[in-house]
């Protein structure tokens, strides 16, 4: 939700920003698209360095963790952990001397109970990226719609209403999730989203009106 609304509330500020400076329909329409080919990709590139770079310092902790099981595999370390979940020390000892003659189910142990992670569950790269990517297209393309179906005032006044209602349904969405009023969350989404693509639009048409450029004419 929060990458649709990235998208929805970035690319509209875009192209009202180009609305404001009096550019024509087709020049907003291609604007919005690379705006949302732009910002996806670039949202798809972040977050697969964020998680390949997170998988790999994951992976070092956990070979790290197999190091130490292969040059010095006693029951200690692992007995303590266990002796801090409330079991007492010889039942702590058993347990890790039973589980340690098992490097693999050792190694497996150490890496969920000393580093508190998964190591099946690292996370992919390449899904985090694909996600990502579809998420911010899924909201960078609210905006872009009216553009291909109509011209001047009308798609202008499609995309406003399209983008609005998007923002108070994310916003009311996820104020549902977090377990808080969907129509104070929504309105909430409403108007910071829609200010900001406010903002930008009053940006762009005194840039428009101080240069006097008009791009594409209307």
């Amino acid at each position: 939700m929060f990458g649709v609304n990235d998208g929805l509330v970035s690319n509209t500020s875009l192209a009202m920003g180009f609305a404001g400076s009096g550019a024509s329909a087709s020049v907003i329409l291609f604007a919005g698209l690379a705006g949302l080919l732009a910002g996806a990709l670039s949202m798809a590139a972040g977050e697969y360095v964020s998680m390949r770079s997170q998988r790999e310092a994951h992976q070092h902790e956990i070979t790290l963790e197999e190091q130490e099981l292969r040059d010095d595999p006693e029951a200690e370390e692992l007995a303590l952990i266990y002796r801090a979940k409330v079991l007492d020390a010889e039942e702590a000892e058993r347990v890790a001397t039973t589980i340690i003659k098992d490097r693999g189910v050792a190694l497996d142990t150490m890496a969920r109970e000393e580093l508190g992670l998964d190591p099946d569950e690292l996370g992919s790269p390449w899904s985090a990226a694909l996600s990502s990517l579809g998420a911010f297209a899924a909201g960078a393309v609210v905006v872009v719609l009216p553009y291909l179906f109509s011209l001047g005032r009308a798609a202008l006044i499609a995309a406003i209403v399209l983008a609005s209602l998007a923002l108070f349904a994310i916003g009311a969405v996820i104020g549902l999730l977090n377990g808080r009023g969907g129509l104070r969350s929504g309105i909430r989404q409403l108007l910071i989203g829609g200010g900001a693509a406010l903002l930008v639009y009053v940006i762009g048409r005194g840039v428009g009106t101080l240069t006097g450029v008009q791009l594409g004419g209307r």
